[in-house]
C-alpha cells in the first residue's frame, strides 16, 4: 500500500516537474534581438499560397517568394542589419515551427486573434484588411450575403480566423483545409457553396478566374480582427520593439500600397501566354528530383536500419530483443506524418536541423521498421535445416547466415521489398507539411501562381505514375533474374 502511494507521489511529482507553466522571461533576460543580429540571419516562417501577401515568382530565372508581406520582412532585416532566411510551411505549422524555434518570426496575414495571443506575441498590425466570401459567378444572385449561406456548405483554412468567422453564419456545413488552393478547388467541383478568405486574396484569384466570383462578407469584426500582425515568441520584446520600429516607419511613408502594387507586378508577369507545361516544367522537375533524392537516400539508410533491427528482433538477447520490438511497434503505432514534424519541430528545441534533413531522418526511421519486418519474416521463412547444414560443414554462423541463409530469403522478400521501396516514393510526399520542395510541395507552388486546380494534379498523378511504374519494371525484373538462379 506504501509502495502504491510513493507511486502515485512520484507521478505528481513528475507531472507537475513537465506541466509547470513556463514563466515569462524578464526584460533583463531578453536577447532575442541580439542573437538574431549575433546569428546574422532573420529567419521567417511563411505560407506562400496567399497572393498578393506571399507566393512564388520567377525573377531573373530564379524562382523566389514575393508578396507584401515579404517586402515588409525584407525592410525589417535591412533595419536590423541581417540577412533574410524565408521558409515556406503549411499554414498551420507557422506557430508551431515559431515554438520550437525553428524560425524567429511568422509573418502570413496572420490576425492577431485572442486564441493566437495566449501562445504568441505579435507586433503591431501592419495591414487593415477586410474578409470576404468567394462563390461561383453562377450563383451571385443566389447566395449574396451571410444570410443566404445559411445551412450551406462552407470553406474555410484551418487555424485561420475566417474558422472563427464561419459561426457567424447560421449553422453552416463547415470544410476545413489546409491549402487554400483545395478550398477552391472543392468550390469550382461544386464541394463546397462558399469560401471565406482574407480579401485581397480572394480579390486575386477571382481576378484571374472568370467562374469565380467575391464579395464583402460584412462580418462582424473587431480592430484586431480586420488587421495583420507578425508573430513572435513570448518574452521576445526586444525582437518586438525594433520590429515596430520598421513598421511605424513603414507606415509613415505608405509603403504597404507600394509593396501591393509590386506584388501585382510579380503576379501579372507570371500570367504567360505560354503552355501550362511550358510555364512551370521547371517547378515539377525540382520537385521530381528532390522526392527521388529523399526516396533513394531514405531506402539506403532504412535498409541498413531494418537489417540491424532485425537481427536485434531476431537475437536471443532480452535486452536487444525488447528494444527492437518496441521501436518496431511504436514506429508502426504511430502517423508517419507525426514522424515528421515531431522531428522537425522537436530538433528546433536544441539545434536548428534543416527541414531536407529532418524528412529524410523521419522516412528512414520510419521506413526501417517495416523493412525490419520483411526481413524478418524473410530470414524465417529459410528452414531452419539449411543453418545446421550449414553449420556442420563448418561454416561460422555469420558466414551460413551471408552466404546461406539470407541469399534464400532475399528471394522470398523481394517483393514485398520492392513495394516498400515504391511507397516510399508515395510517402515521402508528407515531408512538405515542414516545407521540403518536393514534387507535392512544388505541385502546391504551382497550383498558387498558375491559379490552377485540377491540371498541376493531373501533372503530378502522371509522375509519380511513371516513377513508380518504372520501378516496378526494373524490380520485376530482378525477381526474375533471382528466380533464374
Amino acid at each position: 500500500m506504501k509502495k502504491g502511494i510513493k507511486g502515485v507521489l512520484l507521478l505528481v511529482l513528475l507531472s507537475v516537474i513537465l506541466f509547470k507553466p513556463t514563466q515569462q522571461v524578464s526584460a533583463e533576460e531578453d536577447t532575442a534581438l541580439q542573437r538574431v543580429q549575433e546569428a546574422g540571419v532573420l529567419r521567417v516562417a511563411t505560407s506562400a499560397d496567399f497572393p498578393p501577401f506571399e507566393f512564388y515568382a520567377t525573377i531573373d530565372g530564379e524562382r523566389q517568394i514575393v508578396g507584401m508581406d515579404i517586402f515588409i520582412a525584407e525592410k525589417i532585416a535591412e533595419d536590423l542589419g541581417v540577412e533574410l532566411d524565408v521558409q515556406d510551411l503549411g499554414f498551420d505549422s507557422l506557430l508551431p515551427a515559431l515554438e520550437a524555434h525553428n524560425v524567429d518570426i511568422v509573418i502570413a496575414g496572420m490576425t492577431p486573434t485572442p486564441e493566437r495571443r495566449k501562445s504568441v506575441d505579435f507586433s503591431d498590425i501592419y495591414y487593415r484588411t477586410f474578409q470576404n466570401i468567394m462563390i461561383r459567378a453562377e450563383d451571385q444572385v443566389e447566395l449574396n450575403s451571410l444570410e443566404s449561406l445559411s445551412g450551406k456548405r462552407i470553406g474555410v483554412q484551418s487555424g485561420s480566423l475566417q474558422e472563427e468567422l464561419a459561426n457567424q453564419i447560421d449553422n453552416p456545413d463547415l470544410m476545413t483545409l489546409t491549402d487554400l488552393n483545395d478550398l477552391l478547388l472543392a468550390l469550382k467541383t461544386d464541394r463546397l457553396d462558399a469560401v471565406i478568405m482574407q480579401g485581397p486574396n480572394a480579390e486575386a484569384h477571382a481576378s484571374q478566374d472568370d467562374s469565380l466570383y467575391t464579395y464583402d462578407g460584412g462580418f462582424e469584426l473587431d480592430d484586431e480582427d480586420r488587421g495583420s500582425a507578425i508573430a513572435f515568441r513570448p518574452g521576445d520584446d526586444s525582437l518586438v520593439e525594433a520590429v515596430n520600429e520598421s513598421l511605424a516607419e513603414i507606415e509613415e511613408q505608405n509603403l504597404t500600397e507600394d509593396y501591393l502594387a509590386q506584388a501585382g507586378e510579380y503576379m501579372l508577369a507570371e500570367d504567360s501566354d505560354e503552355g501550362f507545361l511550358s510555364s512551370y516544367w521547371e517547378y515539377f522537375l525540382d520537385g521530381t528530383l528532390t522526392t527521388l533524392f529523399i526516396s533513394a537516400l531514405s531506402v539506403f539508410f532504412g535498409m541498413i536500419l531494418g537489417t540491424v533491427l532485425s537481427f536485434m528482433r531476431l537475437s536471443s538477447n532480452i535486452v536487444l530483443k525488447a528494444l527492437g520490438s518496441a521501436y518496431v511497434e511504436f514506429v508502426r503505432g504511430t502517423p508517419m506524418m507525426i514522424q515528421v514534424m515531431f522531428i522537425y519541430f522537436a530538433s528546433g528545441l536544441v539545434f536548428n536541423l534543416p527541414a531536407l534533413t529532418s524528412g529524410i531522418i523521419a522516412v528512414s526511421l520510419n521506413s526501417g521498421a517495416y523493412i525490419c519486418e520483411i526481413i524478418r519474416s524473410g530470414l524465417n521463412s529459410v528452414d531452419k535445416g539449411q543453418t545446421e547444414a550449414a553449420r556442420s560443414l563448418g561454416m561460422s554462423k555469420g558466414h551460413a547466415m551471408r552466404y546461406i541463409i539470407f541469399p534464400q530469403a532475399l528471394k522470398n522478400i523481394w517483393p514485398a521489398l520492392g513495394n516498400e521501396f515504391i511507397t516510399i516514393i508515395k510517402e515521402s510526399s508528407i515531408v512538405s507539411v515542414i516545407g521540403v520542395g518536393e514534387l507535392i510541395f512544388h505541385t502546391r507552388v504551382v497550383r498558387s501562381i498558375s491559379f490552377q486546380g485540377i491540371l498541376p494534379l493531373v501533372v503530378t498523378m502522371l509522375i509519380y505514375f511513371v516513377l513508380t511504374f518504372s520501378l516496378t519494371k526494373i524490380l520485376n525484373y530482378y525477381e526474375g533474374r533471382m528466380n533464374h538462379d
